[in-house]
């Protein structure tokens, strides 16, 4: 969340334009370096600038669906080649076995659909392709899943940010608290499910 507050999202992507929306949303998609960039912060902001006119938001839809989509074909490869050694792999300051580990219990209750799903989760995103790689999921399966999750994704949260941008008067004023929102919103249903299955454990406090 301090690296999202202390980021100017909006600076980054009227300086780096396209070709920054494109590297990070492909490293957040299926690099292990890629987990803690802000992606869906990234796409809303860019799609807020679309409506001021700095990105055309049909180029911005198509730049960031190839990235989700090539990233996390990437990932599925990566997966595929290293297979059962990731998971032996030692915990250091930019890799967490605990990512991993999440992100296949989530693979394993939601199977093929984790890949649309977790098109909306952060860091369950990054680790679903590469899971499904370990897996040896079938390619042509995979592809599809993965091209559905990236449209939905690479469209929805670029195209709210513009609609919001058109509707909402200053909304530049906004537009800080609206990304803390989308970080919750997108955080909560891993939370969620974690909590169901018991792995938080609520403490009691004495009266």
């Amino acid at each position: 969340m301090n690296f999202i507050l202390s980021f100017n999202i909006a600076a980054f992507v009227k300086a780096a334009g396209y070709l920054g929306i494109l590297g990070i949303v492909f490293a957040e998609s299926g690099l292990f370096l890629g987990f803690f960039l802000p992606g869906d912060s990234l796409i809303f902001t860019a799609g807020f600038l679309a409506s001021r006119g700095y990105l055309n938001i049909a180029v911005l839809i198509a730049v960031c669906f190839a990235g989700a989509v090539s990233g996390d074909s990437f990932g599925y490869a990566f997966g595929k080649k290293t297979g059962p050694r990731i998971f032996k792999k030692e915990d250091s300051l930019l890799f967490k076995k605990s990512h991993l580990e999440k992100a296949k219990i989530f693979y394993e209750a939601h199977g093929g659909k984790t890949l649309i799903l977790a098109r909306f989760m952060p860091i369950v995103r990054t680790f679903a392709p590469i899971l499904a790689g370990v897996g040896e999921m079938n390619y042509s399966v995979f592809l599809v899943y993965n091209a559905v999750g990236g449209a939905l994704w690479a469209a929805g949260l670029p195209i709210l940010g513009y609609l919001l941008g058109n509707i909402i008067p200053n909304i530049d004023r906004y537009i800080a608290p609206f990304v803390i929102l989308i970080i919750i919103l997108s955080v909560l249903p891993p939370f969620i499910h974690a909590a169901r299955r018991g792995e938080i454990k609520w403490k009691k406090t004495k009266n």
